[in-house]
């Protein structure tokens, strides 16, 4: 039997993205082959086929997906053929039709979540447990903005800190999005569009500016949601959409309010066991209690990634997307 994978041998556009038909590899001790149903697409996937994060090439994309456990290698236990599963890494080459990975790294799917809706959310969702709950330390009654409010991450976060009673300003580009954010639970939405953020953003907070910034844009956002913090307030910036930050100028914090910058990952959130339990338990929670409702904005067939990947970066995507095999 074969299987189909993406390869990338050189840094560059979506076109660089080619794929292997190879003989289906078999798990070794303490592995599992795992049949995909769904793939996930993440906006850090483009960030590693043009290099913005470099990695050694000839790689794999793709951080997550979800399927069934079609063979066991030798030791494993806690796992059986036929088992629903996700993950989301170690190592790149979730575009594939298969893929053999470590039992350890496996998180089993409780029947309320899909292979589409965990391949869809898992990365995004565990972002934003980590984010909200784990790095910011938001409490309800506070207010916070959040840039690119209709994505994949930002839905998931404008639901989730509206469950916990948190005030939601957001950003987007257009009236359907604004929709969306709306939907999701945001108290005001700021068409960056049609007006600057930062003034707007003092607008509605009578001038104190928010605790909080979460960011996944990057370099075109960084002024604005410096601009926007009350004075000691955070800025989580969690995303390169637009192109990384350089050339930060560590006086501006001081100027602007004695501001605090993190740049976090959420492998460093989900390290060990008993951080990899507690995020997934609260995200499977949310997930059944209704609290988190994905918006799956785009399905493509696996061999139309270079498509996905083009569409993610034209940014008219809405929600999550995943690669169907």
């Amino acid at each position: 039997m074969t299987y189909q994978r993406a390869l990338i041998t050189a840094h560059g556009g979506p076109e660089v993205i080619e794929w292997r038909e190879e003989p289906l590899p078999a798990p070794g001790p303490g592995e599992v082959l795992i049949a995909h149903e769904a793939v996930g697409l993440n906006f850090i996937d483009t960030y590693r086929r043009r290099g913005i994060y470099p990695i050694p090439l000839p790689s794999g994309l793709g951080i997550e997906a979800a399927g069934r456990i079609v063979a066991l290698g030798e030791g494993v236990t806690g796992h059986a053929e036929g088992d629903r599963v996700a993950y989301i890494g170690p190592g790149l080459g979730a575009y594939a039709t298969h893929r053999v990975m470590p039992a350890a790294a496996l998180f089993p799917l409780p029947d309320h979540v899909s292979c589409e809706v965990a391949a869809a959310a898992l990365v995004k969702a565990f972002t934003v447990e980590a984010l909200v709950e784990r790095c910011a330390h938001v409490k309800a009654g506070d207010t916070v903005l959040v840039h690119a409010a209709a994505g994949g991450v930002g839905l998931l976060m404008v639901q989730w800190l509206t469950h916990l009673g948190v005030e939601v300003i957001g950003t987007v580009s257009s009236a359907a999005k604004e929709g969306l954010a709306r939907e999701a639970g945001a108290a005001h939405v700021i068409r960056y569009d049609r007006e600057p953020v930062a003034p707007r953003v003092r607008d509605l907070t009578s001038g104190k500016g928010v605790p909080v910034v979460f960011d996944g844009v990057g370099m075109d956002t960084w002024e604005a949601s410096l601009d926007s913090l009350s004075p000691r307030g955070l800025l989580i910036s969690y995303g390169n959409a637009s192109g990384p930050v350089e050339g930060i100028g560590l006086g501006a914090l001081a100027a602007k309010g004695s501001l605090f910058v993190t740049r976090p990952t959420i492998f460093h959130y989900y390290a060990t066991p008993e951080e990899r339990d507690l995020g997934t338990s609260r995200v499977y929670d949310l997930l059944r209690a209704g609290a988190l409702t994905v918006t799956i904005g785009q399905r493509y067939p696996l061999l139309e990634a270079a498509q996905a990947h083009r569409d993610f970066e034209a940014r008219v995507t809405t929600g999550s997307g995943v690669l169907l095999p």
